[in-house]
């Protein structure tokens, strides 16, 4: 079982920057692949970025390439999604999930947080 609670979010204007934050608790992490997802009114759950605990190697979503930046911090045993350059599109509540699949897929994630509310006002 793995644990994950996101933090981080909050309101901010359009240009401007957040980090959010996934603390992962449970058992430990080794081949996993942890993702952001993110969540609008009326939309779809939609992937954002995801990244391998193991060797560090990346992926993102086309319309946050060169804007976010997913990472990790082995011995806090956190993952980031640094944001810069927000968008009022970006506003959603973005979830972090761990699975073993190297996926955009939701369905290939079997643990989830609680998510975090992102306002990016224009």
């Amino acid at each position: 079982q793995v644990q994950l609670v996101e933090s981080g979010g909050g309101l901010v204007q359009a240009g401007g920057s957040l980090r959010l934050s996934c603390a992962a608790s449970g058992r430990t992490l080794r081949n996993d692949v942890v993702a952001w997802f993110r969540q609008a009114p009326g939309k779809e759950r939609e992937f954002v970025a995801r990244i391998l605990w193991s060797g560090g190697n990346t992926y993102y979503t086309d319309s946050v390439k060169g804007r976010f930046t997913i990472s990790r911090d082995n011995a806090k045993i956190l993952v980031y999604l640094q944001m810069n350059s927000l968008k009022p599109e970006d506003t959603a509540t973005y979830y972090c999930a761990a699975g073993v699949s190297w996926s955009t897929r939701d369905y290939n994630y079997a643990y989830w947080g609680q998510g975090t509310q992102v306002t990016v006002s224009s």
